[in-house]
């Protein structure tokens, strides 16, 4: 299997996995996958922010959930998009 379509297919496995897209990249780069093909495979997902809001629809908005998707790589911008920004920052 090539590049290309290993990072996709993994990049597949690890948004349906509830990994936002620096645990997704991390875990290509330590795959040794070429830094074009995994780009290209973050661009092919469903918007980190839509796959935040979609958790937090599934699990709750609160500091517990926001703590959650931190842990599973999820941008500050992401978490703030999808449950506010005072809870994102472990507020309220």
């Amino acid at each position: 299997m090539d590049d290309a379509r290993l990072a996709a297919a993994r990049a597949e496995t690890l948004a349906g996995r509830g990994n936002g897209d620096q645990a997704i990249r991390f875990d290509l780069e330590q795959r040794g996958i070429e830094a074009a093909a995994v780009e290209q495979a973050l661009a092919n997902l469903e918007p980190e922010a839509a796959r935040a809001a979609a958790l937090v629809r599934r699990l709750g908005r609160t500091a517990k959930t926001a703590a959650q998707l931190r842990r599973k790589g999820f941008s500050e911008d992401s978490l703030e998009s999808a449950i506010g920004a005072a809870i994102a920052a472990g507020g309220a």
